[in-house]
């Protein structure tokens, strides 16, 4: 069974508030956009071994059994008896960059499994079983645009389409951890409710929506701001930092020109068929 785990955006990161489990309240919007990688499970004939992995594309750094994908596939082995599987993962989506990646391969995993065992899980229950795994992981279960708040895990579908756009990724080598990005965050009310300003014209996010991890790790990495910067004089109607970073989009009416050349030492992705 072959499936393709995509990424996703922030559109606005409002940290609200510390709470004493020592997480952070948050409200953003997230939206599944087109970038994927490959992962591959096949059920293998010999029994004297737990699973093969095997690891492809860009290097993820780590013990590769630590990976999300293996731990889902061994928790549920445990509970269900699974059979032993050969895993592939061929990594597209860029590490570090505030996409979801990771998150995406492990709700991935669990959908695959379930399909392959017949497990029976329905979306709420896969939603609820992948949450531990990371705040963002159960977005990836259905996929669709959603307003989420509490850690990230409380998730609400909007209405929301960018169908049409341009949106042109960039992701520069600047590694920012998700220690170092909240560190230098102060929690606060936002000046204005995301809820309300992703429904507006996008034209109007430029003033309304914000991340607010930028402030402090574009002092820390210029490079990340001068490429919002760059984003913007380019013609793009909304550019951000997306989650923690370190990756910034640039959503635009039109094909965005000359991008290659112009970020030529960054990891690009441009699609044109945003749904």
């Amino acid at each position: 069974m072959l499936q393709f785990p995509n990424c996703k955006i922030n559109i606005g990161l409002n940290i609200l508030r510390k709470r004493e489990d020592g997480y952070h309240d948050l409200a953003t919007v997230f939206y599944p956009i087109p970038l994927h990688d490959n992962l591959e499970i096949k059920r293998l004939n010999e029994q004297d071994e737990p699973h093969r992995l095997l690891l492809s594309g860009n290097k993820i750094e780590g013990n590769p059994e630590s990976n999300l994908i293996v731990r889902v596939y061994n928790d549920l082995k445990q509970e269900f008896n699974l059979s032993p599987l050969d895993i592939h993962l061929y990594k597209r989506i860029p590490t570090g960059a505030g996409l979801g990646g990771g998150s995406s391969d492990a709700a991935y995993m669990i959908k695959m499994l379930n399909e392959e065992f017949s497990l029976g899980f329905t979306n709420e229950e896969m939603e609820r079983r992948i949450a531990p795994y990371g705040a963002d992981c159960a977005f990836f279960v259905r996929e669709q645009p959603a307003f989420a708040t509490g850690i990230g895990d409380q998730l609400t579908p909007i209405n929301l389409s960018l169908k049409g756009y341009h949106l042109l990724l960039v992701k520069p080598d600047d590694f920012v951890s998700t220690k170092e990005a909240y560190a230098g965050v102060v929690p606060q009310a936002p000046e204005h409710d995301l809820m309300t300003a992703i429904q507006a014209p996008i034209e109007t996010w430029r003033t309304t929506i914000v991340n607010d991890f930028e402030r402090s790790v574009f002092v820390s990495h210029p490079r990340i701001a001068a490429i919002k910067q760059t984003l913007y004089d380019m013609g793009a109607i909304y550019a951000a930092m997306s989650g923690s970073g370190s990756t910034v989009f640039g959503i635009f009416k039109s094909e965005p020109m000359e991008y290659e050349e112009v970020f030529k030492d960054c990891f690009t992705f441009h699609t044109a068929h945003l749904v």
